[in-house]
């Protein structure tokens, strides 16, 4: 997981920021000059000033350099002052060497001043200019710093609720294995082949997002071992509209709403409950309905179980808001779940 720009990008920044900052003081300079009456032109006004302004380019470089390797209030006091005043230093140093050196070129001064003079004036113009730029390089820092540490942090939850999921969804199979191990012995048998291949799939997929595609072969596997429980009692429809297949769903997100539909919807039924399963695709979102027939519930009244309170802490982390999961029930009318996702491809997906 990438969370910080790339050094290419970030030196690419640096440059258009000092390029755009020559620019616009070479339009100050010139404005200036028209208010004393003087004409200067572009190329007067250009040379100098872009010249001035990306010798700053090493200097920030530098800046950003020793903001993530001797960042300010993070260690010692006594261990990063030090770092931090001798480059800057260096910057004043350097800038003063480059104009001795390229003054016949650039025309920063018309008759060059000895070098101590040239010296103190980088000084004064330079050193708390290096010292904002160093504040600039700070924030950078700590500001992807934290973009690593809400990633890592969110990543890490993730994982947590995803093995919450898996022994949970364990458990539930494995019961139903028990309840046909005297009553039917060679459809037990059958349900542990499906289990043992399903459990396979589940533990080799590593990446939180994963094709609409294999989340529904999934579930497909799944409810075919709780179709072996239930036997007529279990009706599955579905429909999956054209051209969904490739859209990024978090891994294991429809099993836990299909099992609540299951557990919560078989308990008083006596006759035949039916999940019906809906995939379209909607004005750039992805909607999926899991609707049962069963026992109904007083949706002002209920509060998730395990399985969606967890789905929806992880819609939280992978979507940040950007999503909804609705639940809408009524005794002895069944229960209706609609989960809209914004609609990413894998082929999109970076």
């Amino acid at each position: 997981m990438r969370t910080t720009p790339r050094r290419p990008m970030l030196a690419l920044w640096v440059v258009v920021w000092w390029t755009s900052f020559g620019l616009m003081s070479a339009v100050q300079y010139r404005q200036m000059a028209a208010q004393d009456g003087r004409v200067v032109s572009l190329g007067a006004a250009l040379v100098p000033t872009l010249a001035s302004a990306w010798l700053w380019i090493p200097a920030t470089w530098l800046a950003l350099v020793l903001a993530r390797r001797a960042p300010i209030g993070v260690a010692p006091w006594r261990r990063t002052l030090p770092v931090h005043v001798a480059a800057t230093l260096v910057v004043l140093l350097f800038r003063a060497v480059a104009v001795v050196l390229l003054n016949g070129w650039i025309g920063w001064y018309r008759t060059l001043p000895p070098f101590g003079a040239v010296l103190v004036t980088s000084l004064q113009n330079n050193a708390f200019f290096y010292w904002m730029v160093l504040a600039a390089a700070h924030a950078v820092h700590f500001a992807r710093n934290a973009r690593l540490r809400e990633a890592q942090l969110a990543e890490a939850r993730l994982r947590a609720l995803t093995a919450q999921l898996r022994p949970h969804f364990l458990f539930n199979a494995l019961n139903t294995v028990a309840s046909l191990v005297h009553e039917n012995p060679g459809a037990a048998e059958r349900v542990v082949m499906r289990l043992s291949a399903l459990m396979r799939k589940t533990t080799d997929t590593t990446g939180e997002l994963v094709p609409l595609r294999e989340e529904l072969h999934l579930l497909a596997s799944y409810l075919e071992i709780e179709q072996a429980r239930f036997e007529d009692r279990l009706v599955v429809e579905w429909s999956v509209a054209p051209g969904v297949g490739d859209a990024l769903v978090p891994h294991l997100i429809l099993q836990p709403i299909v099992e609540n539909s299951i557990v919560h919807g078989f308990r008083p039924v006596a006759g035949p409950v039916t999940i019906d399963i809906r995939v379209t695709r909607d004005d750039g979102a992805l909607d999926v309905l899991v609707a049962d027939s069963g026992a109904g519930y007083d949706s002002t009244r209920a509060r998730d179980g395990v399985g969606l309170r967890n789905t929806r802490e992880r819609l939280d982390a992978v979507f940040s808001g950007d999503y909804s999961l609705a639940i809408e029930g009524r005794p002895g009318f069944g229960t209706r779940v609609r989960l809209r996702l914004p609609f990413r491809e894998a082929s999109s997906h970076g």
